[in-house]
């Protein structure tokens, strides 16, 4: 249509630690233009924000109206200051700490930038686009290699003091539970993420567990591959899925609990491989821990947009009102 040539527009930048992706989107959620290359940041800092500068180019070459954009938005894995989009040495970016993207981005291009945290922007993206549409109070957790979250209340996205509000994935589950990479211990995210599935499938193989996981090389053995064998009736397989579902779902008591949300969204690639095993022992710990009060009206449901919830964050943080 005549109109959408005019719509306000977005660069979006995700950026990761294993792939950077760079994309156009519009105010309606439509992604016209998008690429992905590999992060490789094994070349240092600066070879990085050059191939990203380089893609950012190439998506400002595709759009006929330049004045339909509004700004770069950038999905960063925290910790970042979502104000001045300086980002603090994120886990699998060494050598990235202290890094004033906002700054960068607006002084070679010279168009206003914003930063935020992934998962926040994940939210953002699924509360425009996706799940969350037409909702006003909802959480976004993403359940992959970890886990994170972003929390939105009357539908503004909850930053926090420091800008680091709605880390999920290490609130704790088991206080006497494994430590986590955080420094915490009993962590939801060294409980219930991809990473631990994978870890307690390998540790049960290395006691002498019973189960087609043996049959597996330790580096094979994923979260995948153990729901893959649940559901083939492998009972330490189904054990591992179900515990981490327990966690999840006594995480999402407690997201009931703290925020009232009207919807909690899950995605990410343990949420979209688990299947309806995982979903339900979710759904039956919620209905067995939670009160009440915080059940009413309260849906968990999977993710709408799945990948592109960061890139659509990313439009969103540039194009709303």
């Amino acid at each position: 249509m005549a109109g959408e040539r005019f719509l306000p527009r977005a660069i979006a930048v995700d950026l990761g630690g294993t792939r950077f992706r760079v994309a156009v989107g519009t105010s309606a959620g439509v992604i016209e233009w998008r690429v992905s290359r590999p992060t490789l940041v094994e070349r240092g800092r600066q070879a990085v924000l050059e191939s990203i500068f380089q893609s950012v180019a190439e998506a400002l070459s595709t759009v006929a109206h330049q004045r339909t954009i509004k700004g770069i938005g950038i999905a960063a894995p925290g910790p970042l200051d979502p104000w001045t989009g300086v980002i603090y040495n994120p886990p699998n970016m060494p050598g990235w700490d202290a890094v004033p993207l906002r700054q960068l981005f607006e002084e070679r291009f010279g168009i206003p930038t914003r930063v935020g945290n992934d998962a926040n922007l994940a939210a953002m993206g699924e509360h425009r686009f996706g799940a969350g549409k037409g909702y006003h109070d909802l959480i976004y957790v993403t359940v992959s290699t970890g886990i994170g979250g972003g929390v939105i209340v009357n539908d503004q996205l909850l930053l926090g003091h420091c800008g680091f509000a709605g880390e999920v994935g290490h609130m704790t589950i088991d206080m006497h539970g494994p430590r986590c990479n955080c420094g915490n211990v009993g962590c939801l995210e060294v409980l219930a993420s991809g990473t631990a599935i994978g870890r307690q499938a390998r540790d049960a193989v290395a006691t002498g567990a019973a189960t087609a996981l043996a049959r597996i090389p330790l580096h094979e053995i994923t979260a995948q591959r153990v729901s893959e064998l649940a559901y083939q009736g492998d009972e330490v397989a189904r054990r591992i899925l179900l515990e981490a579902a327990v966690a999840m779902g006594a995480g999402m008591v407690n997201l009931a609990h703290l925020f009232n949300p009207q919807r909690i969204i899950l995605g990410g690639g343990v949420a979209i491989g688990a299947g309806p095993m995982w979903w339900d022992k979710i759904h039956d710990t919620v209905r067995a821990r939670a009160m009440t009060s915080c059940q009413r009206d309260l849906e968990i449901v999977p993710a709408g947009v799945g990948d592109d919830a960061g890139l659509l964050g990313a439009v969103a943080l540039v194009t709303q009102p």
